[in-house]
């Protein structure tokens, strides 16, 4: 079973053109479903019946896995097979009619325009590497992109005098995001001063840099949003997705349009950005109940 999940695996990658980090969760999940079927004796691809699948999500629902979980196990399995009655190598699609439980799709933190300020702010601009940091923290929260879209960003996909950045989301595929004008005087200030230096030790083309002048890891922007999170006295478990949702759900609080913040966002499905209208719906009803007299 081992070299038909390599096989799916390259499938995925090559031909689907999905993302390191998207391949490398199904590798993870099918690992678990096959280490679930060898415990069971089950050695053949083609000994796998829709019974024995139903048994393996029961099996994850008593691990006290979420639906979530299950649901996101569940499309591993599915696609596999897929894949395997594709390409001929069994003739049963034995997930092709399980349902996915349902999903209970949690709210994301979001923080609001006073702890945004709050933290914007935080960095000391008299610093060089927090010039950097102030940089990056605008910028992410100017643009909602994600922590693996900053770090993979380099100074050509920068442009300044246009107002916008580019980069490369899930898949591979590419968007234009625009830059506000504050994002935009902390970026200068960084290319002016902080990133000059240190890219001398390297030459490295990315655009946030490490002390050493090597491209700074996703971990570190995470550490860097902890950091400044603290600074500001943010209580609220802050992640870079933070900025992200915040981000979202800021622009349709103004009356921005779904459609416009699902590009922005890189969305393939606007089912996706939908969520961000019920934090908005959740935010209000709060507003309601603390300040209505009959709340």
């Amino acid at each position: 079973m081992k070299e038909l999940i390599d096989q799916f695996l390259d499938y995925l990658a090559v031909e689907k053109g999905l993302s390191q980090n998207t391949v490398k969760s199904y590798r993870q999940d099918l690992a678990k479903f096959v280490g679930y079927l060898t415990r069971y004796g089950v050695a053949n691809i083609k000994n796998v019946t829709k019974h024995v699948i139903s048994k393996y999500l029961y099996f994850l629902k008593d691990a006290n896995l979420s639906p979530n979980s299950i649901s996101r196990n569940l499309v591993a399995i599915k696609m596999f097979f897929r894949f395997l009655v594709a390409e001929r190598i069994t003739e049963d699609n034995a997930a092709g009619t399980l349902e996915s439980p349902r999903l209970m799709r949690s709210l994301p933190d979001v923080l609001d325009t006073s702890e945004i300020t709050k933290m914007l702010e935080a960095p000391d601009s008299r610093n060089l590497m927090e010039q950097r940091d102030k940089a990056a923290l605008e910028l992410m929260y100017a643009t909602g992109i994600r922590v693996s879209e900053i770090a993979g960003l380099t100074v050509d996909n920068v442009n300044l005098d246009m107002g916008f950045v580019k980069c490369t989301g899930k898949g591979g595929k590419e968007r234009i995001v625009p830059v506000g004008q504050k994002a935009k005087i902390a970026l200068l200030k960084y290319l002016g001063k902080c990133r000059s230096k240190l890219s001398k030790k390297t030459h490295d083309k990315h655009l946030f840099l490490s002390r050493l002048g090597k491209r700074m890891s996703r971990q570190s922007f995470w550490k860097m949003l902890k950091k400044y999170a603290k600074i500001a006295g943010i209580k609220k478990d802050i992640t870079p997705h933070t900025l992200r949702h915040s981000f979202a759900t800021h622009l349709l609080e103004k009356g921005a349009d779904l459609r416009s913040v699902q590009e922005m966002l890189g969305h393939a499905d606007i089912s996706t950005t939908q969520i961000y209208t019920h934090i908005n719906k959740t935010r209000l009803k709060g507003i309601h109940r603390k300040y209505h007299p009959r709340g």
